[in-house]
C-alpha cells in the first residue's frame, strides 16, 4: 500500500535523449557462452551452482547465496512463468517496439531467478502476473539479446 499522495500522484514522464552511435564491448567469458549457444543452438542457458542447486538466468560468475564458482551450465528451456511487467507508453531510449509495449520479468522453467524482456503477440491489457510465456527467437541470429525477438503467451 503506498502513502495517499503517491496513491494520488500524476506519473512522471522523463524525456531521454537518443543517441545515435554503435557501442561495442566485450561480453566476457560467461555472456560470451550464453549468446552462443543461444545464436547457434537456438538454446537459453543458465550457470547452475553444484553447492546450493540453484540455477541462474541471466547467467552469472558466481552465486550470489553461497559464492560458489559457477562453472556447470543447463537448458533454461524456451518456456516460463510472467513474474512482473510494466506497460511502456511513452518512447525511451533505443527501444525495440512499437507503443505501448510490455516489458516483463520472465522465470524460465529451468532457472530460479527471472529474465528482463519485451513481451509480444499480446495486448498490454491482456498481459498478467502468472501467465506462462514462450520465447520467440529471431529468424537470423547474431549473438546477442535480440536474438530473443520477445516472448508471447502460450495457449
Amino acid at each position: 500500500m503506498y502513502p495517499a499522495e503517491l496513491e494520488a500522484a500524476e506519473p512522471m514522464v522523463l524525456r531521454q535523449p537518443v543517441l545515435y552511435c554503435d557501442i561495442n564491448y566485450d561480453v566476457g567469458r560467461i555472456n560470451g557462452q550464453f549468446f552462443a549457444a543461444l545464436r547457434d543452438e537456438g538454446r537459453i542457458t543458465a550457470t547452475r551452482c553444484t553447492a546450493c542447486a540453484r540455477s541462474y538466468l541471466p547467467p552469472r560468475m558466481s552465486c550470489p547465496e553461497c559464492f560458489a564458482e559457477l562453472d556447470e551450465w543447463v537448458d533454461a528451456g524456451d518456456t516460463g512463468t510472467l513474474t512482473a511487467f510494466t506497460i511502456v507508453r511513452e518512447p525511451g531510449m533505443l527501444q525495440q517496439m512499437p507503443l505501448p509495449y510490455v516489458v516483463g520479468l520472465v522465470k524460465l522453467d529451468g532457472a530460479d531467478t527471472a529474465l528482463v524482456h519485451y513481451l509480444g503477440e499480446v495486448a498490454p491489457e491482456a498481459v498478467k502476473v502468472g501467465m506462462r510465456v514462450r520465447a520467440v527467437l529471431a529468424e537470423e541470429r547474431h549473438g546477442n539479446i535480440w536474438d530473443i525477438r520477445y516472448f508471447r503467451p502460450t495457449t
